[in-house]
């Protein structure tokens, strides 16, 4: 039988491992938002916490910016009682989801940034990169689910992402000039516009 090894935080004083597993995070997040891209040796030394402590929790960069990342825990953007309307869940999803976004936009950046760059596979391991908010929107289109074949709301989910998030938000104030307000608007109208053409008129054929 194969044994597996466990996580260093998961073996003996977890207690105190997670402590400082979590002073790590919290240094890294800290720095993020200050338009930094922490190194697990600048959050060691944010922490108080001695590098060789550090690299038993995060081998790299990129592993502790992943576990910084804001949307880790999330599993729904849904209201505890979310309404029953397809176009009202999606929009409750948009709007949690931009304002999450917008709270965050220094850690999203830099998750982008990174996201884009050139890596081996374990690249894949970087939350923006997992598509968590595909589940997330999936799960505001579930109404449609008897009305649209499976394949047709994955396409629909797919466009409505592509309209929104991090990379959205960059575009349309970074580019197009609008304030913050105006592009999370933007994103409603688009992600609302695109459901109600998909539910009336299809989803397009390819040529």
């Amino acid at each position: 039988m194969v044994v597996m090894s466990r996580p260093y935080a998961d073996v003996g004083r977890t207690g105190q491992k997670r402590r400082t597993m979590d002073a790590l995070v919290t240094a890294a997040r800290s720095l993020v938002a200050a338009g930094l891209s922490p190194t697990v040796d600048d959050a060691a030394n944010a922490a108080g916490i001695a590098r060789s402590t550090a690299y038993r929790y995060f081998a790299g960069q990129r592993e502790l910016l992943a576990a910084a990342h804001p949307e880790t825990a999330r599993t729904s953007l849904l209201p505890a009682s979310p309404p029953a309307g397809v176009a009202e869940r999606l929009d409750a999803v948009i709007v949690e989801f931009t304002r999450m976004i917008v709270e965050t936009e220094s850690q999203q950046r830099t998750m982008l940034r990174l996201s884009l760059e050139p890596t081996d596979s374990e690249g894949h391991d970087l939350p923006l990169r997992k598509g968590r908010a595909i589940g997330w929107i999936t799960e505001a289109l579930a109404p449609l689910q008897g009305n649209m074949t499976d394949q047709d709301i994955h396409r629909l989910v797919l466009a409505i992402r592509s309209a929104t998030g991090i990379e959205s938000l960059v575009w349309l104030t970074d580019v197009a000039g609008l304030s913050r307000e105006e592009a999370i608007a933007s994103m409603r109208w688009t992600a609302g516009a695109l459901l109600s053409r998909a539910v009336t008129h299809g989803l397009p054929t390819s040529a």
